[in-house]
């Protein structure tokens, strides 16, 4: 199973999109254990979203969507819509 997800940084007001096998892993990753990289600079990290794939290729092409001009702006109509 591959996840796709989204983070965001409260305290920075930053949008992260990327997918994974082990969602909780990767959480911890980018909130406590990665050392390098470009979200440790924004850290806390909370997860706002996430999707389900059976298929790594289904979940790649998610990710990729969501990090469009139409799929950053779904994320934030829909999903910022009440955080913000």
């Amino acid at each position: 199973m591959f996840k796709v997800y989204i983070l965001y940084s409260a305290s920075f007001k930053k949008i992260y999109v990327g997918f994974t096998a082990n969602l909780e892993e990767r959480l911890r990753s980018h909130n406590e254990l990665g050392v390098k990289g470009w979200t440790i600079q924004y850290r806390p990290w909370t997860l706002i979203h996430s999707e389900s794939f059976e298929i790594k290729k289904d979940a790649m092409a998610r990710e990729k969507e969501l990090k469009t001009g139409k799929g950053r702006e779904w994320i934030h109509e829909v999903l910022l819509k009440n955080i913000l």
